[in-house]
């Protein structure tokens, strides 16, 4: 049922939500790149924004509008039975997302989508995981910044080990880069939410098969200074550990025995200290609603960084891994991290499940699980690095 045998749809990719920030960016980036033979249509609630989107991308005379809301489950319905993909850019997911993960689940869609709301993974993983696996769809959460590069990095980095023995690999996170109105909701939303992020964690780990001969943990890890980062390590309280440890879940190349942590690496202490207490700040002031919606005021959805910050945006990714006696360190790097990779990413994602060949998937899968070294080529060929940077 994957990808390339659904041929009876009306698109190969519908991309929902492309008025918003970064569905915009990704419109932009598929109308420049797509192959010639890309069937696509640009979704969401507003036909006439939709309208104008598409007058300003390059070929747009082959790109179709289609109308459909997030809380209109039928509409949704009608547009994951016409699609082989459906990629998502419309949060806060946990909010307005649901609904067309089940269409796509029922209709034997692939979806995608760039969240990174824990709760919003784990319910629709109990919701829709086993219809999903009954109709093929593949359905791959947290296709942006959150998690390709920590995800593919990891994925990257374990290949460079022997198989079949235990390995570890520390993750350290560095960026310069802006956030938009959108992201920031999105971040609001889940501080606000933590019995229910819980919650859904709980039930999943109810639902979730066992690992009986294998072991993977994910530990959040100790603040410290790291050696091999040069810099201060913060854990980081983000998805990304939790979609690479699913990976090492599905895949038996991350051996008999994983573990892995992720930090940011800060290479000041002050600055250090000071982002701790910025985020635990936040953090608190997000559990009372009028201070939660005079943060939101700060910066509204739709709102984001103008192409001159976008441009001097940078992250980098540096990993550290270890196994049967060898040590390897590596590196995804890219440039726009929230808005402009992000968007590559998704777009490139989105190109992988409808075109390339694959393993055969279905249910709640990874990037790593479902396209791997598929996905890891064409990220390479769009300009994100990955690359091997010392051996011991």
């Amino acid at each position: 049922m994957n990808g390339p045998n659904r041929t009876d749809r009306d698109y190969d990719l519908v991309l929902f939500g492309a008025t918003g920030f970064v569905g915009a960016l990704t419109a932009e980036y598929l109308a420049a790149h797509a192959p010639e033979n890309l069937r696509w249509a640009v979704a969401g609630r507003d036909e006439g924004k939709l309208a104008r989107l598409r007058e300003r991308l390059p070929g747009a005379r082959d790109v179709d509008v289609l109308r459909a809301d997030a809380g209109d489950p039928v509409a949704l319905r009608a547009l994951a039975g016409r699609a082989r993909v459906v990629a998502s850019t419309v949060g806060p997911y946990v909010q307005h997302g649901e609904d067309l993960v089940a269409a796509c689940a029922d209709a034997g869609t692939d979806y995608l989508d760039i969240t990174g709301e824990p709760e919003f993974v784990d319910l629709m993983y109990v919701r829709y995981d086993a219809r999903a696996r009954e109709t093929g769809a593949r359905l791959v959460h947290a296709c942006g910044f959150d998690s390709v590069p920590h995800d593919l990095g990891v994925y990257f980095t374990v290949r460079q080990l022997p198989e079949g023995v235990p390995l570890t690999v520390d993750g350290y996170v560095t960026a310069d880069a802006a956030f938009s109105g959108g992201t920031l909701a999105s971040a609001l939303n889940q501080a606000a939410r933590g019995r229910r992020m819980l919650a859904a964690a709980r039930a999943r780990s109810r639902h979730e098969p066992r690992l009986t001969t294998r072991r993977v943990a994910t530990p959040a890890g100790l603040p410290r200074f790291s050696g091999e980062a040069g810099a201060w390590a913060l854990p980081l309280p983000t998805i990304d550990p939790q979609i690479v440890g699913r990976s090492a879940r599905a895949l038996e190349r991350y051996g008999p025995d994983f573990r892995y942590r992720h930090y940011a690496a800060v290479r000041r202490l002050p600055v250090a200290l000071g982002a701790v207490a910025a985020v635990g700040t936040v953090a608190a002031a997000a559990q009372l609603p009028p201070a939660r919606r005079w943060l939101s005021d700060r910066l509204k959805p739709g709102d984001g960084p103008n192409a001159q910050k976008r441009a001097k945006s940078w992250f980098a990714v540096r990993f550290a891994g270890e196994g049967g006696g060898q040590r390897v360190y590596t590196e995804v790097a890219g440039g726009d991290p929230g808005y402009g990779e992000t968007a590559k990413m998704l777009a490139e994602a989105a190109l992988c499940l409808a075109f390339d060949d694959l393993p055969p998937t279905a249910g709640q899968v990874t990037t790593a699980q479902a396209m791997g070294d598929a996905l890891t080529e064409r990220l390479r060929a769009a300009g994100i690095t990955f690359r091997v940077t010392a051996r011991r």
